[in-house]
């Protein structure tokens, strides 16, 4: 059976198409999800994609949090059942939604970040990175104004040590994450929240590269070894 991952659109939401076609170039079936519809449809997971949701007005992701979509979601997510990614806003409405810690806040450079950039996996242990390597580079693309994750001590001190540190900057840091952060999962390990776009690294043709793909390949290998018929 193919796995159903839904995408969920909300007013300023920018790469919801994006997403959908990196779940069908990775062999999911893309399923559109709408913010207003406190409805999953029995997908299998869920991405949040990138955008401006609300416009951003408040704080990113503030907004979206009361969603009625999300109403159904933070549940699942919670209880570990369903596995979710959040990508750039996605991040954002996932901290916001208290499913993740920590926050993202304006880029150090006061300036839209827009480049390709080097990420480190560092955990492949969850849902959404098992068909990465401890310690593989992978080139994607980073385009935010308020990507800089931050936390307090504590939280940042307890990520370290339950290996919640999914993906760090490599090089000089674009935007003043604390230590380099550019990803976090929860205790789970099926909650994802990156502020770079792998939907955007998934063709040669149009990407810098097809390593972002493995974020969504990842998730069917996921869901088929937790299916009792192993498909």
């Amino acid at each position: 059976m193919t796995a159903r991952v839904g995408v969920v659109t909300f007013p300023g939401s920018l790469d919801d198409k994006d997403a959908a076609r990196a779940v069908a170039l990775a062999g999911a079936e893309p399923v559109a999800l709408w913010h207003a519809d406190a409805d999953l449809k029995g997908v299998d997971a869920v991405v949040l994609p990138g955008g401006f949701s609300y416009g951003d007005y408040l704080r990113c992701g503030a907004i979206a949090r009361f969603a009625p979509l999300m109403s159904e979601l933070v549940p699942a997510a919670r209880s570990g059942a369903l596995p979710v990614l959040g990508i750039c806003n996605g991040f954002q409405i996932l901290c916001e939604s208290h499913l993740l810690p920590g926050a993202l806040t304006r880029n150090s450079t006061l300036r839209f970040v827009n480049r390709e950039q080097r990420l480190r996996v560092e955990n492949t242990a969850t849902a959404w990175t098992g068909d990465y390597a401890e310690g593989q580079e992978i080139l994607v693309v980073l385009k935010s104004g308020e990507g800089s994750y931050v936390a307090d001590e504590a939280t940042l001190d307890a990520l370290e040590a339950q290996n919640r540190v999914v993906v760090r900057y490599t090089g000089s840091d674009p935007n003043g994450s604390r230590r380099g952060i550019a990803g976090i999962t929860n205790e789970h390990g099926n909650v994802v929240g990156l502020m770079p776009h792998p939907e955007h690294a998934v063709e040669a043709l149009t990407g810098p590269s097809t390593e972002g793909l493995g974020f969504f390949t990842s998730i069917l290998a996921h869901l088929g070894a937790k299916s009792p018929a192993g498909v």
